[in-house]
């Protein structure tokens, strides 16, 4: 963790072997980091630096949270799904399949849609967070890699590995 202000590292965080995907609650008094060579989610204590872990599944990448702080929503890449764990109850809320290797994903303004991005399905998937069910799967491009959401215009923006950037509306 570096501070912006004095552009010094103020902690090092032990996670172990390829972090990947960060979120950080609303309050910002916790982060929850993914360990892709794992099967857990590090859930780091803002204030004391202390940390605990969500049993997730294997190989988690990308981390987004709703916007109510009630859900975390993972991409585990090798099985090609995204997962849902109440933060609240501390319980998982299922899984389901979007494609070959789930990468990426993004969570729309009003937490109501994921979009996720499967690399090695050259595919974008939309899934309804109420009950994780496909909304709809599009041909994308050669291997997607990152995606956001943009609030102001309600567009699905798509990273591709290749060099090109595709813009979706909603």
């Amino acid at each position: 963790m570096i501070s912006v202000e004095t552009q010094r590292t103020v902690k090092i965080v032990k996670i172990g072997r390829y972090p990947r995907g960060i979120a950080v609650s609303g309050d910002s008094k916790t982060a929850y980091v993914a360990q892709m060579g794992g099967s857990r989610i590090h859930v780091v204590n803002l204030e004391d630096f202390s940390i605990t872990h969500i049993p997730i599944g294997v190989t988690p990448r990308a981390i987004v949270i709703s916007p109510d702080n009630t859900r975390m929503y993972v991409t585990l890449n090798l099985s090609g799904k995204v997962t849902a764990w109440d933060l609240v109850a501390n319980k998982s809320l299922g899984n389901v399949t979007t494609g070959k290797a789930a990468r990426s994903l993004a969570i729309s303004d009003d937490g109501s849609a994921l979009f996720v991005v499967n690399f090695s399905s050259n595919t974008v998937t939309k899934l309804r967070t109420s009950d994780l069910k496909t909304v709809q799967t599009i041909k994308v491009c050669n291997e997607p890699i990152g995606i956001t959401f943009d609030t102001p215009t309600q567009r699905t923006w798509v990273a591709c590995y290749g060099g090109s950037i595709k813009v979706f509306d909603n």
